[in-house]
């Protein structure tokens, strides 16, 4: 089995792999300083409550956005599988075209999330990835990345009004039962759910328009509010909530085939 870790700046989602199946897969918090023991630690545990001894897992891929952690994950990945962690970032001889500005400055989910659409769908397509930031990657069906938009995300957003709003308190993001709310929580929701839905189909709008071909781009949302959302943005056609977990999968399959071949 292979064990994917996609670091995000808020969260950390991996992922197991038997084969093609995501057998199982967690959530942990990222901005919490950890040494390489301590991932160690916690990577075990997580592994031991699902029922999974460490030997099972033969390889590891990390995809990070965040250099200060992907050392000490790797370290703890090391430490614990004795297994040498594949990280794929900008460097990595992906098949895909980054027909941007600055290609090295694209962050390793995108690149991520290009392949993954690429191969799985085989067609033009817009992923919606929904996190610290809403990112909207725009990929081809011969697996170029055009570029996209950057925009806060749904949490960072909320909590931007909570610290600067004295008198407003963090509340749950949950949708409320209507747009008019008549209490501050629900108000709060409202405009936070769905002003985000409402900026999704927007701009999704506006980069169809804009699309250098005559093909419909297919909409896919990823990400850990992508399900939230589905029922409030209409421009969604699927919602693939782990698709970067998959195409870590699927970079570490391409990224060894060589070895894979000598063995």
């Amino acid at each position: 089995m292979i064990l994917v870790f996609d670091v995000g700046n808020t969260e950390t989602t991996a992922g197991l792999f038997d084969g093609t199946t995501l057998r199982e897969h967690w959530r942990f918090t990222t901005g919490v300083p950890r040494t390489a023991d301590e991932y160690a630690v916690l990577l075990h545990a997580l592994l031991r409550t699902r029922g999974v001894e460490r030997g099972a897992v033969l390889a590891v891929a990390i995809g990070s956005v965040v250099p200060g952690v992907t050392g000490a994950l790797a370290a703890g990945c090391r430490d614990l599988f004795e297994l040498e962690p594949l990280v794929v970032d900008a460097r990595s001889a992906l098949p895909i075209t980054v027909a941007v500005d600055e290609p090295l400055s694209v962050g390793a989910d995108r690149l991520i999330n290009t392949l993954a659409a690429s191969r799985l769908y085989g067609r033009d397509t817009i992923v919606v990835d929904l996190g610290t930031a809403t990112t909207y990657d725009c990929i081809t069906a011969a697996g170029v990345f055009l570029g996209g938009v950057i925009a806060p995300g749904v949490h960072t957003s909320a909590e931007t009004l909570f610290r600067r709003a004295s008198k407003l308190t963090a509340t749950e993001l949950v949708p409320p039962r209507k747009v008019i709310g008549t209490r501050t929580e629900e108000c709060i929701r409202a405009g936070v759910l769905f002003g985000a839905a409402e900026s999704i189909d927007g701009l999704v709008r506006r980069i169809k328009a804009e699309w250098p071909t005559s093909d419909e781009p297919l909409v896919v949302a990823t990400g850990g509010l992508a399900e939230v959302l589905q029922p409030h943005c209409r421009s969604f056609d699927r919602v693939e909530p782990y698709l970067t977990l998959d195409g870590l999968r699927i970079a570490h399959e391409w990224l060894t085939r060589d070895e894979s071949a000598r063995r």
